[in-house]
């Protein structure tokens, strides 16, 4: 279960750096399309609070 959990905490992280990278790209690139971008934002925010909990989760099985 806890390999489990590491591997999911890791692709969630990889996930977030993912569309981070994204959307620096589409910054530096200026693509002018707000909707891709705040599309971008929510979907970052969404993964990190999904990594968050699924790192809570496992610390919790940690210490139990």
């Amino acid at each position: 279960m806890h390999m489990f959990l590491n591997i999911l905490v890791g692709l969630a992280l990889l996930s977030v750096l993912g569309v981070l990278g994204a959307g620096m790209v589409g910054i530096a690139r200026g693509d002018g399309d707000p909707r891709r971008s705040n599309k971008l934002m929510q979907w970052r925010v969404v993964l990190q609070g999904a990594a968050l909990i699924l790192i809570v989760l496992l610390m919790s099985l940690l210490r139990g």
